[in-house]
This record gives structure tokens, C-alpha cells and sequence, in this order.
């Protein structure tokens, strides 16, 4: 599937030709009609020779409608350039031309217009050279230039022709699984709702689909789908698409949004671009100035910070940082134009770089520079390097989708960047769905983690380890990094864990012999009356909290409430004391469990609800009874 998008001067035979290929006049204004000129975008389809059924989108040639013209040359696989045999080369066509070129429209067709009006032969051959010198060195300097005549029909085959041959060798748009549409139309159809309109890039939508608007967060279902005005259950990339969502009005979509699978997309309001300012601008670029951004189908106003260079001569390139007032779409690779508010005059545009830079650049900052170069012409694993490095850790998916790489060739540049010790994967099984790391970030992630806990250690020498909880808000990280972080140091044996403890391999707990004293002292105190040993207040009392805690860590002590310990070994033998008598028994009450023992009221109730807790046996009124399954 594929969307040619006409361009050219204003009363040049656009209209009437896309008339003439495909029985539809794209004119939808009554106005349009009247004054003979586009001035909104239309549409419409034709079947190619090939049986190929392609979009089209009409754009105005007048200069007042430039700015429209914009808004839908965008995700175009082809340009249908017309030029009028009767007035040849006109301000229009020139600008129409630099914009193509700026967007790097893949591909395109040259139509010869109106040369009915024509009677001399030689005048169309000079037309013809004249614009073959005005496309040299453009996106349209092979392009093929076919003679036409919308109003008689003549060459309209022969244009068909050419179209079907140009398409034929384009790829079809890949389908990377994460579908947008720039929205460039928005209306309401009576018994459905809201219906918005744009070319649908990077993935399928279908029906039954959960979307989102961007930049807003509006959400919606995908409630009826349709190409080329026949219902479809899947739309593909490339398409023109009309899209029937549920759950959203038709004031929540404005021309420029972005229609996209939940969870997909970051909209944002800074981002690094390549710039081509046009040789015929009025004066150079230069820093903090303001123009207007067109990128898919959206407007907006730009701050244009100017980075490596005090300003820009018409005819050079450079790099930009594109600041915004409202959020906006972006992806790496995906091309822009800048305007100048007033007077009106199409500036340059490029190709986005960095869709999510962290901060505002330093102006002339060699690092940024180098990275800027990097990203503007760099292969696969160049371009995969940058964005890894920008952002130090993050989810796989969402940085292929800041790379605009096909998948396949994404992970192939992982891989290499993962062999030389660039990137490390993070998660389980290192699997690259989840985590990417940035080695170097990885390695003071994990110098940071292991230090912490080491100095954790330090200061208390008595603790099993640290909370983990506490090392996550100490590293000041997403709970997710954190987890991948965790399960590959512990996989690399440079920490342990144990439920909510943190530690390092190498750490035991080991008293000074005052400390010890006090220790064994304590559990003499236990082994002299096992059954009614000193409370947990007492333990306190005797040795301090830290030691206690050390000693329930150690599994001297085991505390069965908030008051009652015992020492393990007599913990162990009360434990199988109680399962003995009730398997002979089948019940036992305090009172027996309390002579057994030879304890009082106090510690035996205090154990006996402990068993409870711990599922090894059920009380029924005053009797405990055994569980199976202890």
C-alpha cells in the first residue's frame, strides 16, 4: 500500500489532474470549487496498471496555503510534481520542490500539464528542458517527466504507467508493531462519532484496538477502520486510513495528534535535529529565534536554539535544538520543516536526531557535537550507540523505538555493541526484551550498589544486611531497573539476598569479645531454664537490641512472639514435642502443652499461638489440633 502526495503552483492542473486519473475531485470546499483552487488537503485513490490501489493527497499551490500544503506531504512514498506546459517553472514550483527535497520524498513523477493549451511543439520541449535544470540535484532530478492533458485525457495512461513503474520498486512501509497516525483530519459521522483521518505508519491498526491520543492521553477503541472508503478489520502501514474510535469526542482530536497503541510513544518538548537552511532564504539563521515547526501533520510554534555555530548561512547545515510550548510526537528520523512566522518563507528542515535529549544543550559543547554527528549519518550500530549512551539504562522497546531501526537490524547492532562490552543486558536470562544498559553506567550502577552495602556493613556490623528497599531509594532509580540490577549482581555473585535483606557474599556477623561475653552469658540464661527463659525485654536489658538481633539472625534465638523467646534448640524440641503428643492424642490444651514442658501459662500460650500462625496446628475453642500437612 502506497501514498503519493501532489505538489506544485497554484492553478497548475493538480486538482483537475487527480480528476482525470481517478474520477474524484479532491476539492471538498464549496470555496475550493468556486475560486478553482485547493486550499485544504484532498483525497483520493486510483488503481495502478499493477492492480496496486494507491492514496492521494492533493496539497494547495498557492503561497497562502503553503502552510496547509505541509501538513500533508508527510509519510508520502511518492510526489506527483505538476508543472504547467503553459507557464512553465512559476515561485511555487520552486518552493514545493525544496520542500520535497528537504523531506527526502523517496521517490517521484514529473506531470507536464496542460498541454492542450500548448500548440507549438518547441515551446514544450524548451518548458520541459528548463525544468529538468530545475530538478537537477533534487529528490526529482531521475524522476521521469510525462506530458498531460487533465482536461482531454491525453497521457493520463501513460502517467498511470509511471506512477505503477516508480511504486513498483518502493518497499512497502514496515510494520514495526508500533503504529501511529498523524492526524490531518478530524470529524463526526452521524451514528458512529468521532472519525479522524492521516497515513498510518510503523504498524497495523485493528478493529477492537485500545488507543491513545498523544500529546493529550485521551483514551479510545478502535471501533470501524477504513481504506480507500472499504471497511477493513486491519489497517496497514502506508495506508490512508480513517479510523471510527469509540469512548473519544471529536473535540479531544486536533489535526497534528498522533493516534498510537497505549504505552508506545513519549510525547516531548525538546528535541535535536539536523538542519538544511535553503539557499534562498532573506537572511541566516541564527540562535533563540522563533519559526514555525511542521512535522507530520502538526504546527506548532518552535524556540531554535542554534548548536556549533553562531548562525547559519543560507545553503549550510547544521544541528538544532527544537524547543516547544506544547508536546509534541517525535522520532528519531522523522523529517521537519521550519517557516519563518513573518514575513512568510519556508526556512529549511531536516531530519530528527534525538526525539528525548535529557537537558538543554551547551551551545558549542564538543561531547554533544560529537554525539550530533554520530546520529545524523552513522550506521545501525552507530546510531544504537548513541541513543544506549544518551540513555544510560532503559527498556529495550523503547529504545528501538528511539532509534527508528528495524528490529532485526536493531538487535543485530545490539549484539555487537553487547560483544565489545558497549551494552549489557539487563533481566532475566539477559533476555533483550527487557533492560539495555549503557556499560560504563552499568558499572557505576553496580560499583554504587556493592559500595553502599559494604558501607552498610560497616556501620552495622551486627545487621544481617541491608533492605533492600532502603538500597533502592539510596540508588534513586526506577523499581524496575532496580529489580534487573539486583537479579544480575546476585547472578554474578556480588550480592546476596534474602527476602528483604541485602548483602554481601562475604559478610558475617562477628562479636568483639566484650560483646561476646555478654552473649554467652545471656545464653547460659537460656540453657539453665529453657522453657521459661528471659523475655525479649530482658534480652534487651542483658545484651542491648543490636545483639539480640544479631542473635535471632544467627538462629540462637527464636522469638515466637513480642515478648516470649526461646533458644533454638528449645524451640526445636517444643515444636516436636507437640506434633508427638498429637499424633498419640489427637488434642492437646495449654494446660498439657504447659506440664509437658514444665513452663508456665505465659510462654506456653505465647507458643502454642505461634504454631497457629505458623499453620501447624488449628484451635477449636480451648483445643489445638494438628495439620495435616505440618
Amino acid at each position: 500500500m502506497h501514498v503519493i502526495g501532489t505538489a506544485g503552483h497554484v492553478d497548475h492542473g493538480k486538482s483537475t489532474l487527480i480528476e482525470a486519473l481517478t474520477n474524484t475531485h479532491p476539492d471538498r470546499l464549496a470555496e475550493e470549487r468556486q475560486r478553482g483552487m485547493s486550499i485544504v488537503l484532498g483525497f483520493a485513490w486510483l488503481e495502478l496498471p499493477t492492480g496496486e490501489e494507491v492514496g492521494i493527497v492533493d496539497v494547495p499551490g498557492h503561497r497562502d496555503f503553503i502552510e496547509n500544503m505541509l501538513s500533508g506531504v508527510g509519510g508520502i512514498d511518492a510526489a506527483l510534481f505538476v508543472v504547467a506546459a503553459d507557464e512553465g517553472v512559476m515561485p511555487q514550483t520552486v518552493e514545493h520542490l525544496a520542500i520535497l527535497d528537504l523531506l527526502e520524498v523517496p521517490s517521484g513523477i514529473v506531470a507536464l500539464t496542460k498541454t492542450d493549451l500548448v500548440d507549438d511543439p518547441d515551446w514544450l520541449d524548451l518548458v520541459e528542458l528548463d525544468l529538468s535544470e530545475t530538478l537537477e540535484g533534487t529528490v526529482l532530478e531521475s524522476a521521469p517527466i510525462v506530458r498531460v492533458s487533465g482536461k482531454t485525457g491525453e497521457g493520463v495512461g501513460d502517467l498511470l504507467q509511471a506512477l505503477g513503474d516508480t511504486l513498483s520498486i518502493r518497499p512497502p512501509r514496515p510494520d514495526l508493531g508500533r503504529p501511529r497516525l498523524s492526524v490531518d483530519r478530524a470529524f463526526t459521522v452521524p451514528g458512529f462519532g468521532t472519525v479522524v483521518t492521516g497515513t498510518l505508519l510503523d504498524g497495523k491498526l485493528r478493529v477492537g484496538d485500545k488507543v491513545v491520543v498523544l500529546p493529550g492521553g485521551e483514551e479510545g477503541r478502535v471501533r470501524g477502520l477504513q481504506t480507500h472508503r472499504k471497511k477493513e478489520e486491519v489497517a496497514i502501514p502506508g495506508s490512508r486510513t480513517a479510523v471510527n474510535i469509540s469512548g473519544l469526542d471529536v473535540e479531544d482530536v486536533a489535526r497534528g495528534d498522533v493516534v498510537a497503541h497505549p504505552g508506545t510513544y513519549t510525547p516531548t518538548r525538546r528535541f535535536d535535529v539536523r538542519f538544511r537552511l535553503l539557499t534562498d532564504v532573506i537572511k541566516p539563521l541564527t540562535h533563540n529565534v522563533h519559526a514555525k515547526l511542521f512535522l507530520g501533520a502538526d504546527e506548532t510554534l518552535a524556540r531554535v536554539r542554534l548548536l556549533g555555530a553562531e548562525m547559519l548561512l543560507p545553503g549550510e547545515e547544521g544541528w538544532l535544538q527544537l524547543e516547544v510550548p506544547e508536546p509534541v510526537v517525535a522520532l528519531r528520523g522523522d523529517h521537519y520543516i521550519l517557516r519563518r512566522p513573518s514575513p512568510g518563507e519556508t526556512l529549511g528542515g531536516g531530519v530528527v536526531l534525538d526525539p528525548h535529549p535529557e537537558y538543554r544543550h551547551k551551545r558549542f559543547d564538543e561531547h554533544v557535537l560529537a554525539r550530533l554527528d554520530a546520529l545524523t549519518g552513522g550506521e545501525p550500530t552507530d546510531i544504537l550507540r548513541q541513543v544506549i549512551r544518551s540513555a544510560g539504562v532503559g527498556q529495550w522497546l523503547a529504545l528501538l523505538t528511539e532509534s527508528s531501526l528495524d528490529e532485526a537490524v536493531a538487535v543485530e547492532a545490539l549484539e555487537e555493541l553487547t560483544g565489545e562490552g558497549f551494552a549489557v543486558l539487563l533481566g532475566a536470562g539477559d533476555d533483550v526484551r527487557g533492560l539495555v544498559g549503557h556499560a560504563p553506567y552499568w558499572k557505576n550502577l553496580r560499583d554504587e550498589f556493592v559500595a553502599t552495602v559494604e558501607a552498610y556493613h560497616h556501620t552495622h556490623p551486627l545487621r544481617s544486611g541491608m533492605s533492600s528497599q532502603e538500597l533502592k531509594s539510596q540508588a534513586k532509580i526506577s523499581g524496575r531497573v532496580f529489580g534487573a540490577a539486583m537479579e544480575k549482581l546476585i547472578a554474578e555473585g556480588r550480592l546476596t539476598q534474602k527476602g528483604p535483606v541485602v548483602a554481601l557474599p562475604t559478610h558475617e556477623i562477628v562479636f568483639s569479645p566484650e560483646q561476646q561475653k555478654l552473649v554467652d552469658d545471656l545464653l547460659k540464661e537460656f540453657e539453665a531454664n529453657p522453657y521459661q527463659p528471659p523475655t525479649i525485654k530482658e534480652c534487651h536489658q542483658a545484651v542491648g537490641e543490636e545483639i539480640y538481633n544479631a542473635l535471632v539472625v544467627l538462629e540462637d534465638l527464636k522469638p515466637v512472639s513480642s515478648e516470649v523467646v526461646f533458644s533454638s534448640d528449645a524451640y526445636q524440641k517444643m515444636v516436636a514435642g507437640v506434633k508427638a503428643w498429637l499424633r498419640e492424642n489427637k488434642t492437646i490444651t495449654v494446660a498439657q502443652a504447659r506440664d509437658q514442658f514444665d513452663s508456665s501459662r505465659r510462654y506456653t500460650i505465647a507458643f502454642l499461638d505461634h504454631l497457629d500462625a505458623e499453620g501447624v496446628t488449628v484451635r477449636v475453642g480451648d483445643l489445638r489440633h494438628l495439620v495435616r500437612a505440618a
